[in-house]
């Protein structure tokens, strides 16, 4: 019997997938999913053989919760907006359904499912998925963390600064910092570039945390943020910040 996890916040697209999914007794649905807190626990308690998630909803998206996970599984997406279509198969995604979909194209969703064999390309295709840059505006405004069970969710303008960190970035706000699994290109191209600085391969600061611009060494510099904190800033950065700040 394989599992499946269903994630979608519309009663209705919720009941046509079980209605499609009555033809397949070799399937059962472990967990129905309103938002994706509740599919992030239910992958982590299921561990389901499929998702099949909507994109869009309340909270936090689809893209995004699939970023929470250590391990994602296969999914095919569906959701009733085709923007994120073409991410999607850039992606080489197991599936993406345009509701409303008919029985006859969830068919043949379901049934590329059970004919892959590479589970692991579908595992590193989405996982390109999710650290290849996305344009979303929900991504603009708000970065989605996870610590241990906990779900938060971060405006950027609460962000001091972002930290390279291995294949992570640290996100430090005036009370913590979180762990993201992006990469530092990734909120350099997202962020608002009005607001937000590279000053360095390693850090990105918010420029209204920035209070002085202090030498270091010949040639060497370091910004100073309002927390106290000494931000490297390289040569190239020096010269790049001091035209964006006029001076």
């Amino acid at each position: 019997m394989k599992k499946i996890v269903l994630i979608d916040d519309e009663v209705l697209a919720q009941s046509i997938v079980l209605e499609y999914l009555q033809f397949y007794p070799e399937l059962q649905v472990v967990a129905q999913c309103n938002n994706g807190y509740e599919g992030v626990k239910a992958i982590l308690q299921h561990k389901p053989d499929l998702v099949i998630l909507d994109i869009q909803m309340p909270k936090i998206n689809g893209f995004e919760m699939l970023e929470l996970l250590d391990v994602v599984p296969p999914v095919i997406f569906a959701t009733a907006f085709d923007e994120y279509a073409i991410k999607a198969f850039e992606a080489n995604a197991l599936d993406y359904l345009l509701k409303p979909f008919s029985k006859e194209r969830f068919d043949l969703a379901v049934k590329k499912w059970m004919e892959k064999a590479d589970v692991p390309k579908q595992e590193t295709a989405l996982q390109g998925l999710l650290a290849g840059g996305s344009t979303h505006t929900e991504e603009r405004n708000r970065i989605v963390v996870k610590n241990n069970s906990e779900i938060s969710i971060v405006p950027v303008e609460d962000v001091n600064y972002i930290e390279a960190y291995d294949d992570y970035v640290k996100i430090f706000t005036d009370v913590s910092y979180f762990l993201k699994k992006k990469t530092m290109n990734h909120y350099e191209e997202v962020l608002d570039k009005d607001k937000f600085f590279r000053t360095h391969r390693s850090y990105i600061i918010n420029l209204k945390q920035l209070t002085a611009i202090e030498p270091l060494e010949k040639n060497s510099y370091i910004v100073l943020l309002k927390s106290g904190k000494k931000i490297p800033l390289s040569r190239t950065g020096y010269a790049r910040l001091k035209q964006k700040l006029g001076i």
